[in-house]
């Protein structure tokens, strides 16, 4: 399988390290010292104390590597849409588009056919212009179940047992290409699952990064040290309920409840969250796709979300200064990989 991934960070060193070391044929778009190391040296990736490295042909423009059989987008989500016209070249007719991101993507009203079927969702995708860039028919739903971080350039810590994802259809079919990806996932040595209904799993992650990540990104706190704050508890029980209630209101079961969503999260232990680690590196975090989304859904359905309204007014006022301080960094210093994952 000729297999590129576009944002070689964490999530993508992972993904791009185990398809290699399978021995597909996979190429990686990365930018600064990250594509610098892995030129150099190779991309390892390490998970416990088991560590391997492969060889991957890595370059930040996506005309260097032709049409693939699959395309991994694991970008931040803020950095998709200026990326998704860059990645034509990559794109053939049959070539099948992955985002393995977090949040609710641009693309979920496509084939749901719900009453907003076809729409796009504007504060994650304003005018429909990601719509627009890339023919929804390509794409294959996925959610991002592992976790992972880049610990040194060209070096990726899995920071979880599995490597865990699932995938689906936007239109819930069992396609030959959506079982073709997961198999050679799994046979790689992830654990992929495949799933009729994406926008569920879509929501399941959502649950808890909606609740914990804008709080562990406001009180500049790990997991554990969440738990201490019983109010901080309180606050994210009520985002979860307001969010469960805009998922229903869409049609989206839930496989469990607010109480063990919550203590899923409190198993995590000294964990950090995506949020948490993007505001300790001055980077933007993903309000808009996280946060933004529930709060622009829940007014078009016309379910009241004010604790998730409150924790969407903090989080912008956070992200602003990590936006303007990026703008400065990216300034001073333009090779760097603001928008991996």
């Amino acid at each position: 399988m000729k297999a590129c991934v576009v944002g070689a960070g964490a999530i993508g060193g992972l993904i791009a390290a185990y398809l290699a070391r399978a021995g597909h044929d996979v190429s990686a778009i990365a930018r600064g010292a990250h594509l610098a190391a892995m030129c150099e040296r190779g991309l390892t990736l390490r998970k416990g104390t088991d560590a391997f490295t492969v060889r991957v042909p890595a370059s930040d423009d996506p005309e260097s590597f032709g049409v693939q059989d699959v395309v991994f987008i694991t970008l931040k989500a803020h950095g998709i849409g200026p990326m998704l016209t860059r990645l034509r070249p990559l794109i053939g007719s049959a070539t099948v588009v992955v985002p393995a991101i977090n949040g609710i993507p641009w693309w979920y009203f496509h084939g749901e056919g719900g009453r907003f079927a076809g729409s796009a969702i504007e504060c994650v995708d304003p005018g429909g212009a990601m719509l627009a860039a890339l023919e929804p028919s390509h794409i294959l739903g996925c959610t991002v179940l592992a976790a992972a971080n880049v610990a040194d350039p060209g070096f990726v810590v899995q920071t979880t047992a599995t490597a865990g994802f699932t995938l689906g259809e936007l239109d819930g079919s069992a396609s030959a290409r959506a079982q073709r990806i997961v198999a050679a996932m799994n046979a790689a040595g992830m654990k992929a699952d495949l799933t009729p209904r994406i926008r569920d799993a879509v929501w399941w992650k959502l649950l808890g990064n909606l609740a914990f990540n804008p709080v562990a990104a406001l009180g500049c706190a790990r997991t554990d040290q969440i738990f201490t704050e019983p109010r901080a508890i309180d606050l994210i029980r009520a985002v979860m309920t307001e969010a469960i209630a805009v998922g229903h209101a869409l049609g989206i079961s839930f496989p469990v409840t607010v109480e063990q969503r919550i203590e899923v999260a409190r198993n995590l232990g000294a964990f950090k969250s995506s949020m948490l680690q993007d505001v300790e590196q001055g980077r933007p975090i993903e309000v808009e796709a996280i946060v933004g989304v529930v709060v622009e859904l829940a007014h078009r359905l016309g379910v009241p979300t004010p604790a998730v309204d409150a924790v969407y007014a903090l989080a912008r006022l956070r992200n602003a200064t990590l936006v303007s301080g990026s703008s400065r960094a990216a300034r001073q210093f333009p090779d760097g990989m603001l928008n991996d994952r």
